[in-house]
């Protein structure tokens, strides 16, 4: 073969010096999360966590997997890339932590047609303030630089945690009974969540632009639906030092309609009271907008309720209390009462 044939890995749009580039431009953002059971620096072919199982009579490890969905889209039309990181984190850690499990360990997976070290340094800017909102170590990850898989400018984002949890503390609900309450923490918005409907209803339908100023919104539609997913992990883990906690639900797809029954024994309805939490404007933009009907709102969206706890009703006082101290938005939402056989385990009143 002649020297003009001869062709290289960059030839066929990979980059390995660009993707070398950018580990080096991460490592500080990487730093910045570490945990002391954290072993060795960014670069191995896995991430070294030293488990302190000393600490727990019966250590349970508790993982979760997760990407932002098409809220990336969002994302692409903003060319902004600095938060979606932070929703990568919070769809794993706030399904570990329902359970009573600290999150110990994040790990990332970013694929891309072409790297932009740029770019992909916002990403992970944001994967790593999420990281450390949660408490957790961003102990590695992979980027993959794919030619011909993705369209000009996008990536597809997932992510992967572990937490631990005493086997004698793992909360699952069942020990949930008539008469125990219902705490809703309040949402920043859409969270990561119902996208793919509400670019349907704001762009189509409503012949919205990503820059367009509404009525009632602060902001632009865009950087209303960039808001990122609230993490309740540190608020969560103290209260759970403090008060008995029956079962949690993160509110994701589904909606309150079927997260909720996920925690509860089958004997146990709840009920939930639909004025007792504020509905943000972004929802009510959209049910508007869609002519949505209520039931899909509350199966399709968080509609302003991103976490449920399940208390006993002589601690509600007292969480309410801790809660709104941690700087979360607490309401009293709904009570556990008995469930018919075969009965729906959600009601909406």
């Amino acid at each position: 073969m002649s020297q003009k044939d001869s062709m290289t890995y960059k030839d066929a749009g990979v980059d390995i010096d660009a993707g070398n580039r950018f580990v080096q431009m991460i490592k500080p953002l990487v730093k910045a999360t570490s945990r002391p059971e954290v072993l060795g620096d960014l670069g191995g072919f896995g991430g070294l966590f030293s488990f302190n199982s000393a600490k727990y009579k019966q250590p349970a490890l508790v993982s979760s997997t997760d990407g932002v969905g098409t809220k990336l889209k969002i994302a692409f039309m903003m060319d902004k890339h600095d938060t979606v990181g932070i929703d990568l984190v919070a769809m794993c850690v706030n399904d570990v932590i329902v359970q009573g499990a600290e999150p110990l360990f994040f790990l990332d997976y970013l694929a891309t047609g072409k790297l932009s070290p740029e770019k992909a340094v916002e990403i992970v800017r944001g994967i790593s303030e999420g990281c450390v909102q949660a408490g957790c170590a961003l102990v590695g990850g992979e980027t993959a630089e794919m030619p011909g898989m993705y369209s000009e400018g996008e990536y597809d984002l997932a992510g992967f945690t572990v937490g631990v949890v005493d086997r004698d503390n793992i909360i699952d609900g069942s020990t949930s009974t008539v008469g125990d309450k219902i705490i809703g923490l309040a949402s920043t918005g859409l969270h990561s969540n119902g996208y793919s409907l509400a670019r349907k209803i704001l762009f189509e339908r409503m012949g919205l632009k990503i820059d367009s100023a509404v009525s009632g919104l602060e902001r632009s539609i865009g950087e209303e639906l960039l808001t990122p997913t609230r993490i309740y992990v540190k608020s969560l883990l103290n209260l759970l030092k403090h008060f008995p906690i029956k079962g949690m639900a993160h509110i994701t797809g589904g909606g309150l309609v079927e997260n909720v029954p996920r925690v509860l024994p089958h004997n146990c309805r709840a009920i939930f009271h639909k004025e007792s939490w504020p509905k943000l404007p972004i929802f009510e933009l959209l049910r508007e907008g869609g002519n949505i009907p209520e039931l899909e709102m509350y199966r399709t969206f968080n509609y302003g309720i991103g976490m449920i706890l399940i208390v006993p009703a002589v601690e509600v006082d007292d969480v309410m209390s801790r809660l709104t101290g941690l700087n979360e938005q607490p309401y009293l939402i709904g009570e556990i009462v008995k469930c018919s056989e075969g009965g729906e385990q959600v009601e909406l009143v």
